[in-house]
Parts: structure tokens; sequence; C-alpha cells
């Protein structure tokens, strides 16, 4: 049987946290389990062993200094506000029997006990209009083969982790997206995505903490684009910069042509469906038309904040880590 260390990298010992640990302990009490604080302030994790990390603050940094002092063949990387499902280990490790895969990600649902706020912002990630060509990292899509997946539910080979020497990164987000990159092109192995290998994923609440991370994830994004080739370089990531452009260029453009116009409003009738159509999808599954309301609204925060960002992160010769 593969051994496996979970790494939780966290600024301080939250509530998420304990429950994390809690689920991990609970459903495979014989795993190593890895908490990375900050400081040291004396607290105690029933089942974990807390490896205070100061100066190191950066998540990516974190989880490399966990790494080096942990023990097992599988890295099992989770956020702090991430908890496992019942089969979440049992249906990744199954793909580590191939060598030519090195890492294993799996979707991070939103749990039933978020309140409607965070339910919301789970539920403009997990819908194709909101997530894009993402949609499979918020609910279980079908299995495949990826070249990026977010470390909040990533379990790596060990061995393929030091090849490529860890994370090695002080940018966050988007710490992860560069070590997929470098999995893969470093080592010419790939990176399965498991639907069976569930986590429960805590949300930022809509509108202001969702779309604070959907701009960080906008900027870095952008820059990756600029910086890296690879896998951030996908049309899909620029659609909502894209988007917004068209949003401020669209009325000069119908304002002085015919055929803009129509394009124009064309195009905005087809977005304003498609927003009506995806929430009253959300109401028709949960039954709560303020849920619906508040993702209608967000997916379109989202768009222009992300979008706005993403150029942010284009134009940007060097960003700060």
């Amino acid at each position: 049987m593969r051994t496996v260390s979970v790494i939780i990298p966290v600024q301080k010992i939250g509530d998420y946290a304990r429950e994390a640990v809690q689920h991990v302990h609970g459903l495979y009490p014989a795993c190593e389990i890895l908490v990375v604080p900050d400081r040291d302030k004396g607290e105690e994790l029933p089942g974990a062993t807390v490896i205070p990390s100061w100066p190191v603050t950066a998540p990516g940094e974190k989880r490399d200094l966990a790494a080096r002092l942990a023990k097992s063949e599988i890295l099992a990387f989770l956020d702090d506000d991430a908890y496992p499902g019942e089969q979440w280990l049992e249906t990744a490790l199954v793909h580590f029997e191939d060598q030519d895969v090195a890492a294993v990600g799996g979707p991070g649902i939103t749990p039933l006990c978020n309140d409607r706020r965070q339910r919301a912002s789970g539920c403009i990630l997990a819908s194709l209009m909101g997530g894009g060509g993402s949609t499979h990292r918020f609910r279980p899509g079908r299995a495949r083969v990826v070249d990026d997946f977010p470390a909040m539910n990533l379990l790596v080979r060990r061995s393929d982790f030091e090849t490529v020497g860890g994370f090695k990164s002080r940018y966050w987000p988007g710490e992860d997206t560069e070590f997929c990159r470098r999995l893969i092109a470093e080592l010419g192995k790939g990176i399965v995505y498991e639907p069976g290998a569930v986590v429960y994923h805590h949300r930022r609440p809509v509108f202001r903490a969702h779309l604070r991370q959907q701009a960080r994830y906008g900027l870095h994004r952008g820059h990756f684009a600029r910086r890296f080739s690879g896998n951030s370089r996908r049309l899909v990531y620029a659609v909502p910069a894209l988007f917004t452009i068209g949003v401020v260029v669209g009325p000069l453009v119908a304002a002085n042509s015919r055929i803009g116009m129509i394009a124009y409003v064309s195009a905005l009738i087809s977005y304003s469906l498609a927003l009506v159509a995806t929430a009253g999808w959300v109401w028709y599954r949960e039954r709560d038309i303020i849920l619906a309301l508040l993702t209608g609204g967000g997916i379109f925060a989202t768009h222009v904040t992300y979008g706005v960002s993403y150029m942010r992160g284009l134009l940007t010769p060097e960003l700060a880590h």
C-alpha cells in the first residue's frame, strides 16, 4: 500500500484547518498530516504535526518545506479550507500505478453547510458560463488528462516532485499552475483528473471576497500568459478580457456603424439570455431565487473583474511575488 503525506499550508490554525485534519485523520489514520502555519503559537492538532514556517509565508514555499520533512511516497496537497470526501485517496492513488502519471487532482465541491453567499460563489464557478473550461475543478466531470490543476486538491508522486524542485515559488496564487507546467515540460509525464477524488472546498462569499480572489487569479494568469509558454496561453483565459473590452468599446463602434450596432446588441442579448438561463438553472436546482440572482450578478461581476485583472497581468513586466 502506498504511503501518503497530507500537507496543508495555513496562515494560522483556524476552524477550517482543524476540520481538514479531523476529516483526514478520521478517514485515513495511517496518513501523515503536516500543517504549516506562519508561527508557532503552541497549538496542538491531534493526529497532525505542526511545522511553523516563519519567515517563509508563501503557500508554495510552505509546501516545499513540508515536503522536505515528509516521509511518504505520495504528497497530497490540500488548502486549509478544504477537507476530503470518503473516496478521496482510494480513487486517486490507483492512478499512480502508471509510472507516466506524475500527479492526480480532483474536484473541490462547495459544502452544503456553506451559507448562501458562499454557495453563490460555488454556483458561479461550477457553471459553464462562470467557470468556462474549468468547471471540472468545482464539480465532478469526466476523467481526463490535464495540464494544470489547483493545489487545493493535488496529489503528486514524491520522486517527481523532487525532480522538478517542488513549487519553488513565492507567487500566490498561480504557484500551482507554474508547478504543473514544469511537471509536464521537464518530465514529459501526465496529470490525471479523477472525478471521484472529491474534496469539499469552502468558498469565498460574493461579492467582495469572491471578486478579490478572482482578481488575483486573473492578474497572475495574465502575467503567466505573458511570461511563460504552455498552460496559461489558452484563449479561454483571455475571454473575460475580450468580453470586458467589448463592453467598453462596443458602444463606440455601434454608434458609428449599423452593422456594429446589430453585432453589439445581438451580443448583449445573447449574453443576457445566457445569464438568465444560468440563474434559472440555479433556481430550478436550489429553489432559491436570491441565490439565483446572486449567481447571475456574480457571473457578470466575475467576468469584468477577472478580465481587467488579466489585462493588468499581461501588461506587467514583473509581478511582485
